[in-house]
């Protein structure tokens, strides 16, 4: 009932107008006796992925928390993990506003917002303050004016930067909204940067004395060749999870409504089949070889069931958070 009161207040102002409002309030209240309104205690439902223990399945998607201002607030809420990013190497305001549209009708989100973040360095210093007791994913990224050819460079500064600070690190490569990024997702370039990732990683363990893991984050608009392809080089390099999907440019299911032509990537409802579809690819290729987390149009305990009998390990929640609410969260992990 209160989130649909802050919802019913919040979709007055546009989506971007209405996000900045959350993350600039959500701080201000937690630990306070305001936070009554969003704190919940959830049963313990662990699960080991990637080597480690999350307390509960239910994570939030890379996006929400750019600059990780609200990790303590996701915690409150019974998150069992949260991805913040992306963030580049350098800030970067994005592209130009407005850049984020509500469908509400199909409970969708189509965004073009471009990577805009305050910086990893900024980024770093949010979460040493942070304390939070699940697993915090830090999603990294590149530059927009960084060229595609020297991209690979871009991550590894990110993800010496992060490296000690991640519970796991997932590698952004499949945003439709940064010129030419999902190019990165195939042959040579993919191979590229996953012998670079984990040769890095290797290093960085070594030094910090501990194993970080690395997920990649690949887009729904995949045919079934281009997903072979992923899955045989996230094996080769003993990549340690994936992370589908991404939002989609698909706008089949949105064509007629207000937004639905507008460019950027498309999440929440209107994705989920094609995601599940994808988890489910993933699932028959990899064999159990290399987890996966589910994300795309979660909105209820039964998408995520979907998502999880397809063959992921842990789920993620964005659109269907913002139209729902934390009792989504509770409605997952108390039915798992």
């Amino acid at each position: 009932m209160l989130y649909r009161l802050a919802r019913l207040g919040l979709f007055q102002f546009d989506a971007e107008k209405a996000h900045d409002l959350a993350i600039q309030y959500l701080p201000k209240i937690t630990g306070t006796p305001l936070d009554f309104a969003f704190r919940q205690r959830l049963p313990q439902r662990e699960v080991e992925c990637m080597g480690l223990t999350f307390k509960n399945p239910v994570g939030l998607a890379a996006g929400l928390d750019k600059n990780g201002e609200c990790i303590e607030a996701f915690g409150a809420m019974g998150f069992g993990f949260v991805e913040v990013g992306t963030v580049t190497p350098r800030p970067q305001p994005g592209n130009d506003k407005p850049r984020m549209f509500r469908l509400v009708e199909a409970e969708g989100i189509i965004n073009r917002m471009g990577f805009n973040n305050l910086g990893v360095d900024n980024l770093v210093e949010n979460v040493k303050r942070a304390n939070f007791d699940g697993v915090l994913g830090i999603n990294i990224g590149k530059n927009k004016d960084t060229p595609i050819e020297e991209g690979n460079q871009d991550y590894i500064i990110c993800m010496e930067k992060v490296y000690e600070h991640a519970g796991y690190i997932a590698v952004n490569i499949s945003s439709p909204n940064t010129p030419g990024l999902r190019s990165m997702q195939y042959g040579e370039a993919l191979d590229s940067l996953l012998s670079e990732l984990k040769e890095k990683q290797q290093e960085l363990a070594a030094k910090h004395g501990k194993y970080v893991p690395v997920a990649l984050k690949i887009a729904p608009d995949l045919d079934d060749h281009e997903i072979e392809q992923i899955c045989e080089s996230l094996l080769k390099y003993d990549i340690d999870g994936v992370i589908a999907t991404n939002t989609t440019l698909d706008r089949s299911m949105v064509s007629d409504l207000k937004h639905g032509q507008e460019s950027g990537g498309l999440s929440g409802r209107p994705v989920q089949l094609r995601s599940t579809e994808v988890v489910k690819r993933l699932s028959e290729l990899l064999k159990g070889e290399i987890p996966i987390i589910g994300v795309g149009g979660i909105d209820s305990y039964v998408s995520a069931k979907e998502k999880m009998q397809a063959g992921a390990s842990l789920v993620q929640v964005y659109s269907g958070f913002i139209y729902h609410g934390p009792k989504l969260v509770a409605d997952i992990v108390k039915n798992i």
